[in-house]
């Protein structure tokens, strides 16, 4: 039977507004593999929301609101509540959970232990009928002692939550706010004569090889400690033992060895990796050699689930990861589940582990109140901070601790990096929001352009003396969202420059949508900030990951591959030869395969080698225990233009081959039997996440999409300037632009045929003063039909724009229409190849006949940058989620002279001079004509790839 109210209304919601820890809890310690009795309590659970709501089921662990219990909501740096601390607002949900269950005889045999893994929100917890204590610290483990609580039967566990708390002003980090016990509830037998905690301690000397252990172990009992591979079976506790010969951990060779610790009543088994980081003429050492970090900041998220990520999941991750040549994560911004860090020890990721920690709602408010720097919030994260290290301080894949994230500067932050310091001395303290670098061990910042980071590498930064001594890293850069993250590969070559610099972490690896079914015609709904109704919300930035929330891979996430690649090749066709980098921290290359031969190659340096270069030449190195491609280069000899000799000559009714042209317009209108619709030039994109963003090095200024709205050079209006035969080539003069402004483009179509091809020399002069960048420069037409396929030889399988494409190398690919298109959550611009063969297949005719032979176009042309997708410009601009664009109906075509980069302005710089598009003349060559099909054409979502013969 459901009992009535446990708590006190008012005593639960004033303690709410209390800024002190969470009390009642034990000591923080390891997590730890133990033999002693576990008994889960995941499952079914009873909740209501206060204070009338009637009882259902849900499931632990798990978020409220993705039950049915409330909605979510998306904020980044806004409180979505009065900024009036410590105090929460009356409008605060809460809510009752309940669990019914019958103890483990075998755990009941012993004193006991409740665990809580993870609750966001602030909650008051009993066991039958007596209160446990309160609960903290949203990502944060706390464990409550129940011996002589939990009895022989039924038990009754009462958890009262609420969302918000004095707390939340410490949890204002960039994700979703969603209530619930979103990790797992154990109960824990703890033997008398057992084994409270454990800290190893294992460190590698690089200079002899050799290896120092020492395990450190709270019990009551006599201890004994074993590593079974290093033939030591009775190691006393609390003391260094040295290993004259270990092999030491990395990510690259993440040898762990099995410890341990034992008493009559319990024994613990833990994975140690003997490893030395530490800071050495500015530079990161990683057992005594340069470490640079290839990152990227996780967040723990599910497009169902929230938070509640499943280990299988987490392990597919980061072989994902590891497959595209990351080998970092910062656990943005708090400390993962627990057995994520047992994936990265194994897997080999280094790992920077962040307090659950972020005040950043007060910048807002030019940080008045801050906790940081009030006294008043002292113990509460100081507490945080010490469960942070505590529970992790284990795994030798943790290289970092974080003190936070955005939670601006002062006394308490100075205090934890102290108690850091003293409390694990063995790893650097990591802390981005204080400039001063005083207490900390790296210099971090986010974001900053790829100028200043040079500058911070070269030493020509001005910089205090202290901060000078220390390497610099990005803990966060390259925001990945929409189209894009532009510019990688000059910070990349900055990282490898300059050996002050450590890298740093791509934001960020996983976008957050929330999926909430299917379209009628099958398209996932996937949401983001304001689709909840919520009043204050920050839209679609939390759309920004490498991966969708479903952990497909975007198109940025193969061009991470390439750019973060260990080994660099240079091919040289001139001289014949390839250089080779190894840019492994300590792997030679004899683990690679190489269609090559492959000389070896030490970490850290550089081999030329002769290599007969003829026409196309592609090199893969590929990784033999794990089977993917590590690195790769090409060698794309020049192309010739495709030549049309011009042997039709325009006809009186303005005929040109194959081609029909309007006598209005001076447009085409007809090529064969394939109709061309609103051929016209243009100079503007749907604007992509990073072209609505204010570049960093350019705040005083518009974003680019408002600069080009301002500007309108989405609606250019055309005057046909005249029509004339020049020989064989038919010349249409065209002058085109926006309204308002003096000023537009002079075109200048140049046509000529074969009498099956038809040959386009376009030229684009702009005149007067144009008050913007152009997005792009060329050509856009409509096809009256959907596409089926887009089969292409060019650069491919994904997108490439002047900044971005890395990943794509030269070839012939296949792929289906939305796969072409690349559809994001929030439409945008994007999908761009560059091609110099193409052919779009069209779907068949609305009478459903079998398709003509010839329906469809072919592009020829050399780098020609072609888009193909179902909607125009203008739909794809005015609508805010992918399931919402229309059903396909058409096919829009554009072929450029020119584009602009993309940046990461959403957050961070914006495009980069060398690929930003300045009004100047442009020239597009290409041919257009129809293929020539023998059978019917079937839509296709599926996408190959092949190398074309040389």
């Amino acid at each position: 039977m459901i009992k009535k109210d446990y708590v006190p209304v008012t005593s639960f919601r004033t303690e709410l507004a209390s800024p002190q820890p969470g009390r009642g809890g034990l000591p923080a310690r390891a997590h730890l593999r133990s033999d002693a009795p576990r008994q889960p309590l995941d499952g079914a659970w009873q909740v209501r929301r206060r204070p009338d709501g009637g009882w259902s089921e849900i499931r632990v662990p798990g978020h409220l609101p993705l039950q049915g219990h409330g909605t979510p909501i998306y904020a980044n740096v806004q409180f979505p509540f009065p900024v009036d601390p410590p105090f929460p607002p009356d409008d605060n949900p809460e809510f009752d959970h309940r669990l019914e269950f019958e103890a483990d005889p075998a755990v009941l045999a012993h004193p006991s232990a409740l665990r809580f893994e993870g609750v966001d929100g602030a909650a008051t917890v009993r066991l039958n009928d007596v209160e446990l204590g309160t609960l903290r610290g949203s990502r944060l483990t706390t464990e409550f002692d129940t011996t002589g609580v939990l009895r022989d039967g039924v038990n009754v566990l009462q958890v009262r939550l609420a969302q918000w708390s004095a707390h939340s002003y410490l949890e204002d980090q960039d994700m979703w706010w969603m209530p619930g016990i979103f990790r797992s509830v154990t109960l824990l037998a703890r033997p008398a004569g057992g084994i409270r905690d454990v800290f190893v301690h294992a460190s590698y000397d690089h200079r002899d090889g050799s290896g120092t252990l020492r395990v450190d172990v709270d019990s009551d009992a006599a201890v004994t400690v074993s590593v079974p591979a290093l033939g030591r079976e009775d190691l006393s506790a609390g003391e260094s033992h040295h290993f004259r010969s270990v092999d030491p951990w990395t990510a690259e060779t993440p040898s762990l060895y099995a410890v341990r610790v034992h008493t009559q009543q319990e024994t613990v088994t833990l994975r140690a990796g003997f490893r030395t980081v530490h800071v050495d003429d500015a530079t990161l050492m990683l057992n005594g050699r340069p470490l640079l970090l290839r990152g990227v900041n996780r967040h723990e998220h599910d497009p169902l689930h929230g938070r509640t990520v499943d280990l299988a999941t987490a392990r597919a991750e980061l072989e994902l990861m590891k497959r595209h040549n990351i080998n970092a994560v910062r656990t943005s911004h708090y400390p993962p589940q627990a057995d994520f860090l047992d994936l990265t020890d194994e897997l080999g990721l280094y790992v920077m582990v962040e307090n659950d920690l972020e005040t950043h709602g007060f910048e807002l408010n030019d940080w008045r109140g801050n906790p940081s720097d009030d006294p008043l919030w002292h113990d509460a994260i100081l507490d945080r901070m010490r469960r942070t290290v505590e529970r992790d301080k284990n795994h030798p894949s943790v290289l970092f601790w974080s003190l936070g994230n955005e939670a601006g500067t002062g006394a308490n932050l100075d205090a934890i990096a102290q108690w850091t310091k003293r409390r694990d001395p063995s790893r650097p303290v990591h802390y981005e929001g204080d400039r001063r670098s005083r207490h900390v061990d790296v210099y971090s910042r986010m974001y900053a352009t790829t100028a200043e980071v040079e500058r911070i590498g070269a030493g020509t930064e001005p910089e205090d003396e202290h901060r000078r001594e220390l390497p610099f890293l990005l803990c966060e850069y390259a925001h990945a969202m929409g189209n894009g993250p532009g510019g990688l590969s000059e910070y990349q070559e900055l990282f490898h420059r300059y050996p002050r610099l450590a890298g740093g972490f791509i934001w960020e690896w996983v976008e957050h949508a929330l999926h909430a079914g299917t379209t009628a015609e099958g398209r996932t709904v996937q949401l983001y900030g304001g689709d909840f109704g919520e009043r204050v919300h920050d839209g679609s930035f939390v759309i920004d990951g490498l991966v969708h929330a479903d952990r497909t891979p975007g198109p940025g996430l193969a061009d991470v591959a390439r750019v973060f690649a260990p080994v660099g090749l240079t091919i040289d066709a001139e001289r014949s030869t390839v250089t080779i980098v190894n840019r492994y921290h300590s792997l030679d290359l004899t683990h690679l395969d190489a269609d090559f031969p492959l000389p070896p190659v030490a970490p850290g340096d550089t081999v030329t080698v002769p290599l007969e270069v003829s026409s196309l030449v592609t090199l893969s190195l590929r990784d033999r225990r794990q089977g993917h491609e590590v690195a790769w280069a090409q060698h794309v000899p020049p192309r010739p233009a495709p030549a049309v000799e011009a042997t039709a000559v325009p006809s009186g009714d303005l005929r040109l081959g194959p081609a029909v042209f309007d006598a209005r317009t001076g447009m085409p209108v007809r090529l064969g039997d394939l109709g061309l619709h609103d051929v016209a030039v243009s100079l503007w994109r749907a604007p992509t996440e990073n072209d609505r963003g204010q570049g960093w090095e350019e705040r005083d200024l518009p974003s680019m999409a408002d600069r080009w709205a301002a500007a309108r050079l989405g609606d250019l209006r055309t005057r046909l300037i005249g029509i004339t035969a020049d020989g064989p080539a038919l010349v249409v003069r065209t002058r085109s632009g926006p309204p308002v402004i003096d000023a537009g483009v002079d075109v200048t179509w140049r046509w000529t045929s074969d009498g099956d091809a038809l040959a386009l020399d376009l030229t684009i002069e702009p005149y007067g003063r144009w008050p913007c960048e152009w997005a792009r420069a060329g050509i856009d037409l409509r096809l009256d039909r959907p596409t089926a396929r887009v089969t292409w030889t060019g650069w491919g399988p994904g997108p490439q724009y002047p900044d971005t494409g890395q990943g794509a190398r030269y070839g012939t690919f296949t792929a289906g229409r939305d796969t072409y298109a690349v559809r994001t959550v929030r439409p945008q611009e994007h999908g761009a190849r560059r091609v110099d063969d193409a052919t779009i297949d069209l779907a068949p005719a609305p009478e459903n006949r079998p398709e003509r032979a010839g329906a469809g176009l072919r592009v020829r042309g050399v780098d020609v940058p072609l888009t193909v997708r179902p909607w125009s410009r203008e739909t794809v601009a005015a609508t805010a989620h992918d399931h919402e664009l229309p059903a396909a109906a058409s096919t829009w075509i554009s072929l450029d002279a020119a584009a602009s980069g993309v940046g990461t302005a959403s957050c961070g710089q914006g495009v980069l001079p060398p690929y930003r598009l300045a009004p100047s003349t442009r020239r597009l060559r290409v041919v257009l004509q129809q293929p020539i099909r023998e059978e019917p054409v079937a839509t296709s979502s599926y996408q190959s790839v092949s190398e074309p013969s040389p």
